[in-house]
């Protein structure tokens, strides 16, 4: 089974329980993936509001970085090799107040696989910058994250 379908398989929220807690409690959600891009989904509800009545900024970037950080552990768990990753860097844009749902979609996922292979190839670290756009149900653009991430080879 591969690691994009052991995300699409509804034991999935286990997962995020065990390892990622915070994001489970506050409904993020992965809505879909697979190679090329993957969509996170965050709720707009009483765990997740800041106190100007919109989803707080924290609880958009856990959506945005999940929808990067899920392409980057599908394609390392490919690897022959044993990857390292790691956010090294995040820039944020706040376009519109989020007053419902927010969909994050990172549309990058063979710019993640090419670096993840560099980085298994030639044993360097390789750095990368990708983009995740979060939306609104009628595709207005609520947010924007450019998140850094590193990636390097480690003996198994």
């Amino acid at each position: 089974m591969t690691f994009i379908d052991r995300v699409k398989h509804p034991l999935f929220s286990l997962y995020l329980l065990r390892k990622l807690p915070i994001a489970w409690l506050s409904g993020v959600r992965v809505s879909h993936i697979a190679a090329d891009s993957c969509t996170t989904v965050v709720p707009f509800r009483w765990l997740t509001q800041n106190p100007f009545k919109s989803t707080y900024f924290a609880c958009l970037g856990m959506a945005a970085e999940m929808s990067t950080g899920l392409l980057a552990m599908a394609h390392s768990s490919e690897s022959p090799y044993r990857v390292s990753m790691l956010v090294t860097g995040l820039q944020a844009s706040f376009v519109k107040k989020a007053k419902e749902r927010t969909w994050f979609t990172c549309r990058e996922g063979r710019a993640i696989k090419d670096a993840i292979a560099h980085a298994a190839t030639t044993g360097e670290p390789v750095t990368i910058t990708v983009q995740s756009n979060g939306e609104s149900r009628d595709g207005t653009l609520i947010a924007s994250f450019a998140i850094t991430w590193s990636f390097k080879a480690v003996k198994k």
